[in-house]
């Protein structure tokens, strides 16, 4: 694991007591045996010792407690759900855990709008439930839907399995409510889809992983339900025929919402350490798995996709909901099995449409010329070009095979992280695809919104 090379000092008496006050005595927590849960990311790979964990249940108790440690010199990082990948709400420096699972509920739902306001600590099925109560759907999933938070995923601009029809989660956010560094709350969230009166402050926080306020809530967009739904398991022969196969799909198929890729070691693994049936008799190299919704029954339409895609190899096609859960599993147990390995290195990174097959093709190679003792799983969202190449075999500290991975991606034109931010994993990396004048641009907004530079200091932007 990696950890902070220091034990982080402890708080001043009298701040602490100021914080118990500001948030209630059982709300402010310093023992290790109480904190330990707060200290490790999802990976198990990042961990630290913070300083203490700080509970606060209202925004006006979160404004209180930003303005008490601005005041106090105290670093705090932010917390959701924990579901991070690149150590970004894990206190590694020692810095106090700021969680915001207490700012939890579904607030003001408007059916007429497709809109509704959820606290910070509500999750990301929580929001899914309580949109389809009132006739709608949420536009983002992910994996980690149950412990995913709402403020997490507006901090690090979540994507997941919906980006290709829906957008990332910047794409639901019609408001947020926040409280700066400077311990000022900002709140819009009427919701308005035409309001030009300023600076999209909204669009600025969600990607900003903390580091420039602390979101309390988050006024969503919904999208129409699409009830009927059909997925499709597609074996092929070679990276090329399915990547060319997803462009098609993606194109031709206006009812498509997801569109998944992983290879025959990922899924040979998901089914040896979950107890799944191979899909197939044959041991294909790569698969797709395509999900088709709408309001109507989608079947026709991608049955006459699917004929036009002749390099299928194999398929299997699922309509009633537990067969497609089946097949889902095929993917979503992609990380829970990687992780049975070991805490793996995660490298998120999309790279240009043209480069895809020959990157997925290409990068085990890179990997293995880094470290022999290394392997690769990869799998991701066909459809965007994002890839989650994770490494196992590799002390959690050498970064030598981190370095090359996302170089390499970045040579290809591509991104060194497509959804998970930059955290503390990756800001050695962040000159690969920002400027100077851009990471000066960064610095100068922090400072404006952080001046006292409490706010996560120690993800995202590069050490001066």
């Amino acid at each position: 694991m990696t950890a902070a090379p220091d034990a982080p000092k402890a708080l001043d008496p009298r701040a602490l007591q100021d914080l118990r006050r500001a948030v209630g005595a059982d709300h402010l927590m310093v023992d290790p045996d109480l904190t330990a849960s707060y200290a490790t990311d999802w990976t198990g790979r990042f961990t630290g010792t913070p300083s203490a964990v700080i509970r606060p249940g209202t925004v006006a108790e979160v404004a209180e407690v930003v303005a008490l440690c601005r005041d106090a010199a105290i670093a705090l990082v932010p917390q959701g759900g924990n579901t991070g990948l690149v150590g970004g709400g894990v206190p590694l420096a020692g810095e106090a855990v700021l969680s915001l699972r207490r700012l939890s509920g579904i607030g003001d739902i408007d059916p007429r709008a497709g809109q509704l306001t959820a606290g910070a600590g509500t999750s990301v099925s929580e929001v899914q439930a309580a949109a389809l109560a009132a006739g709608w759907a949420y536009g983002v999933d992910l994996g980690s839907r149950d412990s995913a938070t709402v403020g997490g995923t507006v901090a690090t601009n979540a994507g997941g399995l919906q980006v290709l029809r829906h957008g990332a989660t910047r794409t639901q956010l019609t408001g947020v409510e926040a409280v700066l560094g400077t311990g000022a709350v900002v709140s819009h969230l009427g919701g308005l889809l035409k309001d030009n009166t300023g600076y999209d402050l909204a669009g600025l926080l969600c990607g900003s992983e903390g580091t420039l306020g602390v979101v309390t809530s988050a006024r969503l967009r919904l999208v129409p339900p699409n009830p009927e739904r059909v997925v499709a398991l597609l074996a092929f022969s070679s990276t090329v025929d399915a990547v060319d196969a997803g462009f098609l799909l993606r194109r031709s198929l206006s009812e498509l919402q997801s569109l998944e890729l992983f290879l025959r070691a990922g899924l040979e693994l998901v089914c040896r350490v979950t107890g799944a049936p191979r899909p197939f008799p044959d041991p294909y190299p790569v698969f797709l798995l395509a999900e088709v919704a709408g309001p109507t029954d989608p079947m026709p339409a991608m049955a006459a996709a699917l004929d036009s895609v002749r390099a299928v190899a194999d398929v299997a096609v699922a309509t009633d909901s537990t067969r497609r859960a089946q097949l889902w599993r095929y993917r979503e147990g992609h990380t829970e099995a990687i992780n049975s390995l070991g805490a793996p290195h995660k490298l998120d990174v999309t790279v240009p449409a043209p480069a895809l097959a020959a990157f997925i093709d290409r990068v085990p190679g890179v990997v293995a010329d880094v470290d022999p003792g290394a392997t690769t799983w990869l799998f991701g969202h066909a459809a965007d070009g994002n890839i989650h190449v994770n490494v196992t075999g590799v002390a959690a500290d050498d970064l030598a095979v981190d370095d090359r991975v996302l170089s390499y991606a970045a040579e290809l034109g591509g991104s060194i992280s497509a959804e998970h931010g930059i955290g503390t994993a990756k800001r050695p990396w962040l000159h690969l695809n920002r400027s100077e004048a851009e990471i000066a641009a960064f610095r100068s907004i922090k400072g404006a919104l952080d001046p006292a530079g409490i706010l996560n200091p120690n993800v995202l932007l590069p050490p001066v």
